[in-house]
């Protein structure tokens, strides 16, 4: 009888095994699905903002005058930068800084080359400023 009982417990045991088997693998299907709609939301959103136009300065340096001294600056007139030569310029977007760089030519146009981008942490602690 003991023998009986046990042949009895195994296909039940192997059924129910089966049963959560099949279980999980709907939950995965569910899940795959639900990952892709939520991809395809993330893309909708992202979509959304990419066409937002962005005012994008390149600093090259600073300078403070005088008006009498501004009101003397004619054609010709040098007026002298807060930076050196050599020094990275500033790339700003939305005159937040976002990245360094330095000046490049590229057919016969002045371009800059991004030597370094600011850290998120960064960006952060300049919003505070």
């Amino acid at each position: 009888m003991a023998e009986d009982t046990n042949q009895e417990e195994d296909p039940v045991e192997d059924e129910g095994a089966g049963e959560t088997a099949v279980e999980e693998q709907e939950e995965g299907d569910t899940n795959q699905e639900e990952g892709g709609k939520a991809d395809e939301v993330k893309e909708a959103n992202l979509d959304l903002i990419l066409d937002i136009p962005l005012s994008v300065t390149v600093e090259l340096g600073r300078s403070k005058m005088l008006i009498n001294d501004l009101l003397q600056l004619g054609q010709g007139s040098v007026i002298e930068l807060t930076k050196l030569v050599g020094d990275p310029l500033e790339v700003l977007v939305n005159d937040k800084l976002v990245a360094r760089g330095e000046v490049v030519v590229v057919n016969e146009k002045f371009g800059v080359r991004l030597t370094d981008i600011v850290t998120p942490m960064e960006r952060v602690k300049s919003l505070a400023t």
